[in-house]
């Protein structure tokens, strides 16, 4: 189990003003359709350049949570109109274990109008990426077609999950591009164990140390953007089999700071009404994962504290009570 500091446990929230060190950038719109997605991509792609990965969960087979392909469809053909979805196969035996099922699974869900690059597949192998700093890799295993790309966008639809807690970019890029046979086993679970034997605090930060691998890897071209929508307790990795959702939508937010990005996606749900944030507060907090946003502080990826842009109301600076404020109990579209 991860020795874990005073203050940093991950089932203890903590609030902003308790937070020390330098602000981030953090963009945020309540226009949850294609042009919000555009219009927040606009703020934070300048770095993005040459062959764009754009990493993205496509889901089980009929996720009814998944990202709307009509959105992810006119960001690509408006804005990247070069760029490549890219995924790796699953862990768990699913819909996307071996490369035909995410291939056929791909085609189910709509994700066909750009090309999608399953990195980790039999063409492509697997390759290590270090790990500067971490306590558990010196390196970590990922799709090998990772290699194949010059920029870094995460697009994540920010949710629960079963394991960690919650999922947005860090999730994002931590799991989703570890590849399905070593390096996610590397993440979850101890040699010789259980298949998910490694859970709270350690899950965390391993986790989390998969996806530095990655970001230290595209170094200032990479950009984060979180989708706060449809956000069930569990994971797009359940399929319809994840839970209802009950949580108020909430809108997009962006950055070029990964912990910033998420923290500011974690801090709005916190401030939203008890009968509001309830269950996804409770699913973050015994899964122990506000672990993430105080390893990644640790190991340098970014910082807690942002400043909030509201691309809505004249790039106005606003906090996360503010972002909430007015959100409207949730109604499956």
């Amino acid at each position: 189990m991860a020795e874990v500091k005073p203050g940093t446990g991950g089932d203890h929230y903590i609030p902003y003003e308790e937070r020390k060190g330098n602000e981030s950038i953090v963009y945020f719109t309540r226009d949850l359709s294609a042009e919000g997605l555009k219009k927040i991509y606009e703020k934070i792609s300048a770095n993005l350049t040459g062959k764009i990965a754009v990493k993205l969960h496509t889901g089980e087979k009929h996720g009814p949570n998944i990202l709307p392909r009509p959105w992810v469809k006119e960001l690509l053909e408006k804005e990247i109109p070069d760029a490549t979805i890219i995924e790796t196969n699953t862990y768990y035996e699913g819909d996307r274990y071996t490369t035909a099922q995410h291939r056929e699974t791909l085609k189910v869900n709509g994700w066909t109008f750009a090309p999608v690059d399953i990195i980790d597949d039999e063409s492509h192998g697997t390759t290590m990426l270090p790990v500067k700093g971490g306590k558990w890799f010196d390196a970590m295993s990922v799709g090998k077609g990772l290699l194949d790309y010059d920029s870094f966008l995460a697009l994540a639809h920010f949710k629960g999950h079963t394991q960690g807690g919650f999922g947005g970019s860090n999730k994002n890029i931590g799991i989703g591009c570890a590849d399905g046979r070593i390096g996610k086993a590397m993440i979850h679970t101890y040699e010789g164990q259980d298949q998910w034997s490694i859970g709270t605090e350690e899950f965390m930060e391993r986790m989390t140390e998969s996806t530095k691998a990655t970001i230290d890897h595209f170094g200032k071209k990479i950009a984060y953007i979180n989708v706060m929508r449809n956000m069930s307790v569990s994971c797009d990795c359940e399929g319809v089999a994840a839970a209802p959702v009950v949580t108020p939508n909430v809108g997009i937010l962006a950055s070029l700071d990964i912990l910033a990005v998420d923290q500011a996606c974690v801090d709005c749900v916190y401030a939203m009404k008890e009968e509001d944030h309830h269950d996804l507060v409770e699913r973050m907090e015994s899964r122990h994962g506000l672990r993430q946003l105080t390893y990644m502080k640790e190991l340098g990826m970014g910082f807690d504290r942002y400043v909030l842009i509201d691309l809505d109301n004249g790039e106005k600076r606003i906090d996360a009570k503010e972002a909430v404020k007015g959100v409207k109990p949730f109604v499956n579209e």
